[in-house]
């Protein structure tokens, strides 16, 4: 009998709940309580811990896949390969990662270091690193393979932010910061409102937010607002980054639209056309809740950047550092409007693994220096 369907049954699930504080300089800044939900503390350094660990770990408890070497593939910038890469080693199974050659010598080491079984560099883009990687390993009969010692090998593709499964492990944030958030202050017939009035989020290809807004509509099924509440909608913030805003292309266009090429610096949120399901999200959210499209610029990423290593002690990417600027800011009340000092705040702060404290000094620096983005 093949002992794989017990040794992962052993197993825990490859991410775990993070912390979530307040943050008393973000909250001055905004003139409203700010909520930092530290997903950056994920095993991979990312949020994607949750979702491509979620994956992997559904595909491999599939009593169908009893019996079966598994070897996943995954295309990615490098946050998704790292929480692949973690998971799937966690889990006892190779990864194998295509990155585009844009991607940073610094990634590329972090995921040979972290066990991958090789790291393939293809394609000036994410696009076509994952049409490279579909044709040599996913689409092809190497699909089932046989390894040096005559067993068979399985393929599995993983989809970087575009699946259900990657969606389900996103959504886990949300009944977390229900039992995290500090509970309403309950009227006399009760009040079921979400214990936050914003959430803000950074978009690249959109499974973050898929997940968001899986969990917000769950919670909201389950937990009903009675008219004698007057509970306003809860605020999604969708933030891009200019050059990177593929969500806010799609909506301007009235359809799912891919941008031509990927200019921001915040490479991580490269994809040039969102999940076919985000953009339907953002169009068409669920009742009670409000989605707001922000794109900001490339100088407003790092700067959020440098704010959270001075204010928190942190590293954050620039595809972080967009959503901790955009809710420090006038953006924020440009969104969403009445907020007070009561407001609640939670800003997703994402993380990434492809920064450094030199690359932090260089982004202090540009920015002394009068940049602004473009």
């Amino acid at each position: 009998m093949d002992p794989m369907p017990s040794k992962i049954s052993q197993k825990r699930k490859p991410w775990i709940e993070t912390p979530l504080v307040e943050s008393a300089t973000l909250s001055k800044a905004a003139g409203c309580r700010v909520f930092l939900k530290l997903d950056a503390l994920q095993p991979s350094g990312s949020f994607k811990s949750r979702g491509i660990g979620n994956f992997i770990l559904t595909h491999l408890s599939d009593p169908s896949n009893q019996g079966k070497e598994v070897h996943f593939y995954i295309s990615s910038g490098g946050n998704a390969g790292l929480a692949a890469v973690i998971a799937a080693r966690d889990l006892g199974c190779p990864c194998t990662v295509v990155v585009p050659v844009t991607t940073k010598p610094l990634m590329i080491e972090k995921l040979k270091d972290d066990g991958a079984a090789d790291v393939i560099q293809h394609g000036a883009s994410w696009s076509e690193a994952d049409s490279y990687l579909r044709e040599r390993f996913i689409n092809t009969n190497t699909s089932v393979s046989n390894d040096t010692n005559g067993s068979r090998i399985t393929n599995v593709y993983v989809p970087p932010f575009d699946h259900p499964y990657v969606w389900d492990g996103h959504a886990t944030l949300i009944p977390e910061l229900v039992t995290q958030l500090p509970p309403r202050e309950k009227s006399e017939e009760g009040d079921n409102r979400f214990p936050a009035d914003v959430i803000v989020c950074s978009v690249g290809g959109g499974g973050l937010f898929n997940g968001i807004i899986q969990g917000l509509d769950e919670y909201l099924s389950k937990h009903p607002m009675k008219s004698s509440d007057g509970a306003k909608p809860l605020h999604v913030l969708a933030v891009e980054t200019q050059g990177a805003d593929s969500l806010a292309y799609s909506l301007k266009k009235g359809t799912l639209a891919s941008l031509s090429t990927i200019t921001s610096i915040a490479s991580t949120l490269g994809a040039v056309q969102v999940a076919p399901l985000a953009f339907e999200n953002a169009r068409s959210p669920p009742d009670g809740v409000n989605v707001t499209s922000v794109v900001a610029s490339d100088a407003e990423a790092v700067r959020g950047v440098v704010t959270f290593a001075d204010k928190m002690r942190m590293l954050v990417e620039p595809a972080c550092g967009v959503s901790v600027d955009v809710a420090m800011g006038p953006r924020l009340k440009e969104a969403v409007g009445d907020l007070g000092p009561n407001s609640r705040v939670v800003v997703i702060v994402c993380g990434g693994s492809s920064i450094s404290p030199e690359m932090v000094a260089e982004y202090r620096q540009r920015l002394d220096d009068g940049w602004d983005g473009q």
